[in-house]
């Protein structure tokens, strides 16, 4: 399962969607999400659904990774999905026993949930896929620099974002290798019931905080060790600057919302 963790991965590319201004990207992740909000019918999904298909198959990001980056939801899925295919009313009843009611507005809301959802995290992940944890940490500054204004630390915020998102793959390989160790020495980590499981997990939580705390105090002090003293005076290696392309990815995005607008306001899907 840990494994199956992908936030935080990149994979280097010289496609179109690589070479996007990375603040371009991520406006362009807000504008999807807002897409996918504003869908409530299949064709708006549908539509969210190629645009997607389009822009990993683009960027040559393996299938395989949509569905791994998919796999840990699994079970928080099924379980939205049941809630509400027999605790929402709406529409045609289907079935009625005791408490349980199947409509097909319930089975509706279940369906357009977990599209939105998966859309949403495949979405979401194309973003760390095609950017590095460098490259996104000068967009994220860049984006916030309105607020030096009032005094707020952005670099700082930014730096502090990269980092975490950086650590989330070493972390998740530590926990691995830690979990190897303690079934190794013949720890039971997968039988019995929730309390077990939960009083299982002790052994591994304890070794991977302390080597948490270490990473970070030793990354601390390189910094420091490097005179880092924030982003004050600070020169960047790459500059960013937006492109026709980023105008183009923009006007497609915008296409895009405006067709999901103009679907629900002339083709309402009823139920």
């Amino acid at each position: 399962m840990l494994k199956d963790i992908t936030i935080g991965q990149y994979f280097p590319g010289q496609s179109v969607v690589h070479r996007l201004d990375p603040r371009m990207k991520i406006l362009l992740t807000i504008g999807y999400i807002v897409l996918l909000f504003l869908a409530n019918q299949p064709l708006g999904f549908l539509l969210a659904a190629i645009l997607l298909a389009v822009c990993y198959w683009v960027a040559k990001i393996p299938v395989r990774m949509i569905g791994k980056s998919l796999k840990p939801i699994i079970p928080i899925l099924i379980f939205t999905a049941v809630l509400n295919v027999f605790f929402i009313s709406g529409g045609t009843e289907l079935f009625h026993w005791w408490i349980f009611r199947l409509t097909t507005g319930g089975l509706y809301t279940a369906f357009t949930m977990a599209v939105r959802i998966v859309l949403l995290i495949a979405g979401s992940s194309l973003l760390t896929y095609t950017t590095s944890p460098i490259t996104l940490t000068d967009a994220i500054e860049r984006l916030l620099k309105p607020l030096k204004v009032v005094k707020f630390p952005v670099h700082e915020l930014a730096m502090m974002m990269s980092i975490a998102l950086r650590f989330i793959p070493t972390l998740i390989e530590e926990t691995d290798k830690i979990m190897s160790a303690q079934k190794a020495r013949g720890a039971d980590l997968e039988s019995g019931g929730i309390m077990q499981r939960a009083k299982a997990l002790i052994p591994i939580l304890i070794p991977l905080f302390i080597s948490a705390f270490r990473r970070a105090e030793e990354l601390a002090l390189a910094m420091e060790c490097r005179c880092y003293h924030g982003g004050e005076g600070r020169t960047r290696m790459r500059q960013l600057h937006l492109s026709f392309r980023d105008w183009a990815a923009a006007f497609v995005m915008a296409v895009g919302i405006a067709a999901v607008v103009l679907l629900n306001h002339f083709l309402p899907f009823v139920i």
